[in-house]
C-alpha cells in the first residue's frame, strides 16, 4: 500500500474515532435549542462548549495551520509591522507554539484561541474559520453609528432603529417583549459610554480585539458602526459592536441620553444569538452537521476530471476577498432609504443611477464577486453607454462595504474607466505580483510543469500569469525557480519572479475614458477590501483619482482601503493544488482537515507603483477627503452621493 493510501486510511480511522461527538447526556444543551432561529447567548455557548477538548484534533488543525502559513506572503512582515500598522505585530510561530502548549477545557476554547490569534493579524485573507463555532453570531438591538450633529461628532444608537430591528422578524422582537426589555426607546439616543468607557474608546477596543479584516486601525474603527451595503439587494449592517461573530457576550451596557431626554441613564442591553448553521436535533447531530469534516472540506485532485475542464480552456478566476460576518446577519435597508434616483441598469454586484442634477452618474460597486463574471463586464459597458447617452459629465464610484471578489474584474473596471492609453509602459491593468517561493511551492510548480497541468485547473501553473511586458508565460516557464531572495525583518524571504494577471476580458476596453480623470471620484467608508482595495489603489496610484471616505473616529486618520494583500486561497484551494501536483504525501504537505473549517491565506503580494519594493498592503495612503456621516447620509446612499457631488466636483 502506498504512503498516500496509508495516510488516507489513517485519516479515515481518526475521522470516525476522534471526530465523533461525545455521547449526548440527559441534559443536552444542544437539544434544548434545536430548531430555534434565535437563542440567548448563554444557551448557544452551552451547546458550543459541550464538546470536550480533543488532542488529536488540535494536532491535526495546528499541523494544517502551520504548514499553510509556509505559503503566507506576509509572515515575516508581522514580526515588526511598519508604521502606521504596528498594532498588527505578531510572532506567528510563537503563537502557534503557545496554542499547542495551552491546556483547554473544551474544543470551543481551543478554536476560540486560534480564531482570535488569526484575527489579530488584521488580515481578512488569513483567518482560521471554524464553521462549527461561528454558527451563532450575536445581535444587539441597538446598533450604533458615529454622526456629526450641530458641528460635533458623537456616537448614537441608529435613528432608524425601529424600522431596522423589525426587519429581523417577530421571533427576535418577541424575545425582548417576553423579558420586558423596551429597545424601541433607544432609537437615536446619544451614547456617552459603552461597557463602562467612553463610546469612542470602546470602538477602539473592539477595533483592536474583534474587528479583524482590515490592517488599518482607523478602518477597523469604522467597521464597528452600522452602515449601508449592497449585495443583490440594499442592506444595513449592524456593525461589529452590535453584531460580534461569537456569542461570548450576554449583555452590553450603554450610558446614554434618550432623544428628547436631558439626563443620562445606564441601560443593560441583552444580546440575542442567531443560528446560521445546519439543522440539528441534539449534540450529536449538531457535531455531524456543522463540526465534522465533510465532502467539501478538503481539496481534490482535479486531474481525474481534466476532460471536463479541457472543453473550457480558460484561466482560473483569482479572487481577493474577505469573509464578512455581517453577510450572515445584515438585514434589508429600510425601504425609505433606498436610492430613488433614475437607475440605468445593474446586477447583483453593481447598481447605477443618474442624480437629479442630470450631470452626475453613480456607479455603486457593492462587490467584485457577481454571479455572472462575464455579465459584470457587459453590464459595466451598458451602464457607461447609458451615462454617455444621458450627457453626464461626472462620475461617482461608491465602494462602501465592498468585500472584494474577482481580481480581474477590479482591473477591468480600472482600465475601462481610465482608458488603455493611460496605462503607459505597463500595459497590464493590474499590479506586479509574486508568490512566496518556499520548498513546497517550488515543488508544486515543477510538478505541474512535468505533469502538463494547465491554468484550467490550477493557479500555480505558469500559463495563469503574464510577464511584465504583458505576454502570457509559457506552460514550461518555471517562474518559481527564477526567484529572488531578500530580508524581511531579519528573515530570509524567498519569492518568485514578478508577474501580472492574465484576465478573461469579454468587452472592448476603450482607449480613452468616457469621463475626464478629474471628473471621477471614489467614495466609501474605508471598508474596501481586497479586490476593491486594489481597484482603488490602481485609480489612486496610477491616475490620482479623487477619493473621499466617510465616518470613522474624529481626529483619527483612516486609509481609503481596508485590506490590500492580493489573491487569497482557501484551504480547499491550496489542498487541491497540492493534490493536483501529486504531492500530498510530501513531508512538507499538510494533512486533510478532520473538522469542518477553512484556513485561508494571502497567497500573492501586489507591489506599489509608487514604490516597487513595497507591497501595497504596507503603504499608508490616505484619502483626499474624510467627511463625517450625518443623520442624512449614514444609511441614505443618495443623500451621500448628492453631498459628494457638491463637494468633490468644481
Amino acid at each position: 500500500m502506498s504512503r498516500l493510501a496509508l495516510l488516507a486510511a489513517l485519516l479515515g480511522y481518526l475521522a470516525k474515532s476522534a471526530v465523533a461527538a461525545p455521547a449526548a447526556s440527559a441534559q443536552d444543551p444542544c437539544a434544548a435549542i434545536a430548531g430555534k432561529d434565535f437563542v440567548p447567548p448563554a444557551q448557544a455557548l452551552a451547546c458550543l462548549k459541550s464538546f470536550p477538548f480533543n488532542e488529536t484534533l488540535r494536532q491535526n488543525v495546528l499541523t494544517v495551520v502551520s504548514r499553510v502559513f509556509d505559503f503566507y506572503t506576509f509572515e515575516y512582515y508581522y514580526l515588526d509591522s511598519p508604521a502606521p500598522f504596528q498594532e498588527s505585530t505578531v510572532d506567528i510561530r510563537a503563537e502557534i507554539a503557545r496554542i499547542n502548549a495551552t491546556q483547554y477545557a473544551t474544543d470551543y476554547d481551543f478554536n476560540h484561541d486560534l480564531y482570535q490569534f488569526t484575527a489579530r493579524l488584521n488580515d481578512g485573507h488569513t483567518r482560521w474559520l471554524p464553521t462549527c463555532y461561528r454558527s451563532f453570531p450575536n445581535f444587539l438591538p441597538a446598533p450604533v453609528v458615529t454622526l456629526e450633529i450641530n458641528g460635533t461628532e458623537s456616537v448614537f444608537v441608529v435613528p432608524d432603529l425601529v424600522d431596522l430591528i423589525n426587519l429581523l422578524g417577530d421571533e427576535y422582537t418577541s424575545y425582548f417583549a417576553s423579558i420586558g426589555f423596551d429597545w424601541e426607546r433607544l432609537a437615536g439616543a446619544h451614547v456617552l459610554e459603552i461597557g463602562g468607557m467612553d463610546a469612542y474608546a470602546y470602538a477602539d477596543l473592539i477595533a483592536s480585539t474583534n474587528s479583524s479584516n482590515y490592517l488599518d486601525h482607523g478602518v477597523r474603527v469604522n467597521s464597528v458602526f452600522s452602515g449601508y451595503k449592497y449585495a443583490d439587494t440594499w442592506m444595513q449592517k449592524f456593525g461589529d459592536i452590535a453584531n460580534p461573530a461569537l456569542p461570548d457576550l450576554e449583555t452590553l451596557t450603554m450610558k446614554l441620553v434618550l432623544v428628547d431626554g436631558t439626563e443620562a441613564e445606564t441601560v443593560t442591553i441583552p444580546f440575542l444569538a442567531s443560528y446560521t448553521g445546519q439543522p440539528f436535533t441534539d449534540k450529536d447531530t449538531f457535531w455531524d452537521a456543522n463540526c465534522a469534516a465533510n465532502a467539501d472540506t478538503n481539496g481534490v485532485d482535479l486531474k481525474v476530471n481534466i476532460s471536463s475542464f479541457s472543453k473550457k480552456p480558460q484561466h482560473m478566476l483569482a479572487k481577493g476577498d474577505v469573509v464578512d460576518n455581517s453577510m450572515k446577519s445584515a438585514v434589508g435597508l429600510p425601504s425609505q432609504f433606498e436610492p430613488k434616483a433614475q437607475t440605468v441598469g445593474g446586477n447583483d454586484a453593481v447598481q447605477s443611477y443618474i442624480l437629479p442634477d442630470k450631470k452626475t452618474g453613480v456607479l455603486f460597486v457593492g462587490s467584485f464577486a457577481p454571479f455572472d463574471y462575464e455579465g459584470f463586464q457587459t453590464d459595466i459597458v451598458r451602464i457607461m453607454e447609458r451615462f454617455e447617452a444621458a450627457g453626464l459629465t461626472q462620475l461617482i464610484v461608491d465602494v462602501t462595504n465592498n468585500n472584494g471578489g474577482y481580481i480581474c474584474l477590479g482591473q477591468i473596471l480600472h482600465a475601462y474607466l481610465t482608458g488603455t492609453n493611460s496605462l503607459g509602459h505597463f500595459q497590464n491593468p493590474g499590479f506586479q505580483s509574486t508568490n512566496r517561493a518556499t520548498a513546497l511551492a517550488q515543488k508544486i510548480v515543477a510538478s505541474d510543469i512535468a505533469l502538463g497541468v494547465t491554468s484550467a485547473i490550477s493557479f500555480y501553473t505558469p500559463d495563469n500569469w503574464a510577464s511584465l511586458n504583458n505576454m502570457e508565460l509559457s506552460a514550461t516557464d518555471d517562474y518559481m525557480k527564477q526567484n529572488t531572495i531578500r530580508k524581511v525583518n531579519g528573515k530570509i524571504y524567498n519569492e518568485s519572479k514578478r508577474f501580472g494577471d492574465v484576465c478573461e476580458i469579454v468587452v472592448d476596453l476603450p482607449e480613452e475614458p468616457l469621463f475626464s480623470p478629474e471628473n471621477i471620484a471614489i467614495v466609501g467608508n474605508g471598508l474596501c477590501a481586497s479586490t476593491c482595495a486594489m481597484f482603488a489603489t490602481l485609480m489612486y496610484e496610477r491616475h490620482n483619482t479623487t477619493i473621499a471616505t466617510f465616518g470613522g473616529k474624529p481626529g483619527l486618520p483612516m486609509q481609503y482601503r481596508g485590506m490590500a494583500g492580493n489573491q487569497v486561497l482557501e484551504w480547499v484551494n491550496i489542498d487541491t493544488e497540492i493534490k493536483i501536483a501529486n504531492l500530498k504525501d510530501d513531508p512538507l504537505a499538510p494533512p486533510d482537515l478532520l473538522v469542518n473549517a477553512d484556513f485561508r491565506h494571502n497567497w500573492r503580494i501586489a507591489y506599489s507603483f509608487l514604490d516597487e519594493s513595497t507591497p501595497i498592503q504596507y503603504r499608508s495612503e490616505l484619502p483626499h477627503y474624510q467627511f463625517p456621516y450625518t443623520v442624512e447620509t449614514y444609511n441614505h446612499p443618495q443623500n451621500l452621493w448628492t453631498f459628494a457631488a457638491e463637494k468633490l466636483f468644481t
